[in-house]
């Protein structure tokens, strides 16, 4: 069953039901690039026709009743410069959450709209923010793992 693409827009970070409408968000665009996550083989690559786009990979790290964790990359040439995401999928509340990378803030000052938001808040907005930004740009090029 193909899975109708639609455009999404991601939510603000001002507070933690936010960073959860953006696990929604980041859900909802792994489901349209892969169809049903827990029925994805270990390993999937998604090549566009074109040849002009650089390959994506999923590769199933563990599964459980409720849980899949994968680990989505660009298949570069260099190991060492793949973006690897991992991710948590949570199947019953239908969420995505990018658990790989610990953000790292440097010695400057946070901006203004940071100053009143938890910094760990701000790191998680970061880090799932980004896999939004991925998978919209992946679900415009046409790519979908099978």
């Amino acid at each position: 069953m193909m899975i109708e693409k639609q455009s999404t827009f991601a939510p603000r970070p001002q507070s933690f039901a936010d960073l959860m409408e953006m696990y929604e968000v980041n859900y909802i665009h792994l489901r349209l690039l892969c169809g049903d996550i827990r029925t994805l083989p270990d390993e999937s690559i998604s090549t566009l026709p074109s040849g002009n786009h650089v390959s994506v990979r999923i590769r199933i790290l563990e599964r459980s009743h409720h849980t899949t964790l994968l680990v989505m990359t660009y298949l570069f040439d260099e190991h060492d410069k793949r973006p690897d995401l991992k991710i948590q999928v949570y199947h019953d509340s239908r969420q995505a959450d990018v658990i790989s990378r610990n953000c790292y803030f440097t010695q400057k000052n946070i901006r203004a709209w940071e100053k009143n938001t938890d910094s760990i808040l701000i790191c998680r907005w970061r880090l799932n923010r980004f896999l939004f930004k991925w998978t919209n740009y992946l679900l415009r090029q046409g790519h979908y793992f099978n």
